[in-house]
């Protein structure tokens, strides 16, 4: 009721909110009283409203990077305990949010803050994100899209095998052979179902192909979001399908981590999302990568058997992401369509992962590499498709973990000039931005280097700020290309 009638401009603020007395006692006043049009006022009166973290300074006498620096304070979060009828999932140790209405940890966005927060040397502080991730795992079986309870009927791009290796480069291989358990345990979460599979089926998250298995984004629920019901809902009613499938095509475009992009559209509008049926190259990257990661630990724990395991099932899924998402005429990355047995036509900088995760053949990244800097370049970096779509996972916008993962991926096939470059647009429109406004934001508009202010728009909130994942990669792309 409060969600349809938009109590809160952001459907989030509700969900996020804490009971001020106990819910029965909130549910019984409910009951007794007349609520009528007042129900703003019943929201108010018995939950406490979540407020986001302060982000905001005085740029003229202050530094981008001590900014950074300063803002971690009021982005780290102390472990997590929850009261009767909040959302939040309990965690071990401490965390990092990323700002904003995001006011929770975040799988994929916790990498790539751990990439600066290893530069500042809060090593301790990349152990305790390992840790909750593995406390994750062993209560879920995977690491849920963000730490709230409305989050764990899904995940997010696996990177948890990156955030380790951050560990093995600042301690040694050593200090991830405790994890092994958990990262195969989410290893076996993305493959559930895989074996047996016949081409043109699907279970979850894995697809059979006519030869072999790739895997797909999915979320286990097919109900409206509860953090977004109102536009969940609406945009039920304006399409001409189930509305089950509709609710779970933008799930898994949650999960994705794209949430939203044309990349998952079959026409021109949100109304055409199909995410469950497409097999995405990032995603295909990522567990490759985590394949590789874990024969490499397993290598060194002196498992040769399961080594070996995991470099074979690594080497099959490069030979099948090369047959069904490499476009040899094209030069270039493409998701599978695995329900039209095609490619779809859509270029995005996911086709820069497969060089991130050092699976792509050098004559493959030499071909990406001229594609990017020939067509995604722009005055303040890479922008995140070709296609303006209105959804912020698309034209004009740029993001700090694509524009990471491309530097990367070209610096490790010999693009240092290419990788310096980007870096060099990207790092300069964070600036010029800061020095403006004081923020660091969320995405940016990279296509003339300022935009308006150089924000990012589109999508089904306003821009964020703090923000977690920018100010990650902001420190850290110095130090990995000078």
């Amino acid at each position: 009721m409060a969600q349809r009638d938009g109590v809160f401009p952001d459907s989030k603020t509700l969900v996020d909110c804490v009971p001020a007395v106990d819910p029965g006692e909130i549910h019984d006043r409910f009951e007794r009283e007349e609520i009528g049009s007042d129900l703003e006022r019943f929201v108010h009166e018995n939950f406490i409203i979540p407020e986001d973290p302060v982000t905001e300074v005085d740029a003229s006498v202050a530094s981008m990077e001590w900014y950074i620096d300063g803002l971690w304070d009021d982005l780290i979060r102390d472990p997590v305990g929850t009261r009767d009828g909040e959302t939040i999932i309990p965690l071990p140790n401490r965390s990092v949010i990323p700002g904003g209405r995001f006011r929770e940890s975040y799988y994929w966005d916790s990498y790539f803050v751990a990439e600066g927060l290893a530069v500042t040397d809060r090593i301790d502080l990349l152990d305790e994100l390992a840790e909750n991730f593995a406390s994750l795992i062993d209560r879920f079986g995977f690491i849920p899209n963000g730490n709230r309870l409305y989050y764990t009927t899904r995940s997010n791009p696996p990177l948890y095998h990156r955030l380790l290796d951050l560990l093995v480069h600042r301690r040694g291989p050593e200090e991830v052979l405790e994890y092994l358990p958990a990262l195969e345990r989410e290893y076996e979460f993305w493959m559930d179902g895989a074996d047996g599979l016949e081409r043109g089926e699907a279970h979850r998250r894995a697809v059979g192909l006519e030869e072999g298995v790739l895997n797909r984004y999915w979320d286990d629920d097919a109900r409206p979001r509860v953090e977004s019901y109102r536009e969940d809902v609406e945009l039920a009613e304006r399409v001409d399908r189930g509305s089950e499938s509709v609710y779970r095509d933008v799930r898994a475009a949650c999960e994705s981590g794209w949430d939203f992009s044309s990349r998952w559209f079959d026409g021109e509008g949100i109304e055409t999302i199909r995410t469950t049926d497409i097999v995405p190259v990032d995603l295909n990257a990522f567990l490759y990568g985590m394949e590789r990661s874990l024969a490499g630990w397993h290598e060194y724990d002196v498992d040769d058997e399961r080594a070996a395991d995991y470099r074979e099932r690594a080497a099959e899924r490069r030979r099948l992401v090369d047959r069904y998402c490499w476009d040899a005429e094209r030069e270039f990355y493409f998701d599978y369509a695995w329900t039209d047995g095609e490619r779809t036509d859509s270029r995005s900088l996911a086709a820069a992962i497969p060089l991130f995760t050092g699976m792509a053949s050098q004559e493959q990244a030499d071909a990406v590499a001229e594609t990017l800097e020939k067509r995604f370049l722009r005055p303040g970096g890479l922008m995140t498709s070709l296609t303006r779509s209105g959804e912020q996972w698309d034209a004009p916008n740029g993001w700090a973990p694509l524009q990471w993962m491309a530097i990367v991926g070209l610096a490790g096939y010999g693009h240092e000039q290419l990788a310096q470059e980007i870096a060099g647009r990207w790092l300069n429109l964070n600036r010029e931005v800061f020095d403006e406004t004081g923020r660091m934001l969320e995405k940016y508009d990279v296509t003339d280097g300022r935009g308006e202010g150089g924000a990012g728009g589109g999508g089904e909130y306003p821009l964020q700020f703090g923000f977690g994942w920018t100010n990650g990669v902001a420190l850290a792309l110095p130090e990995f290309l000078y």
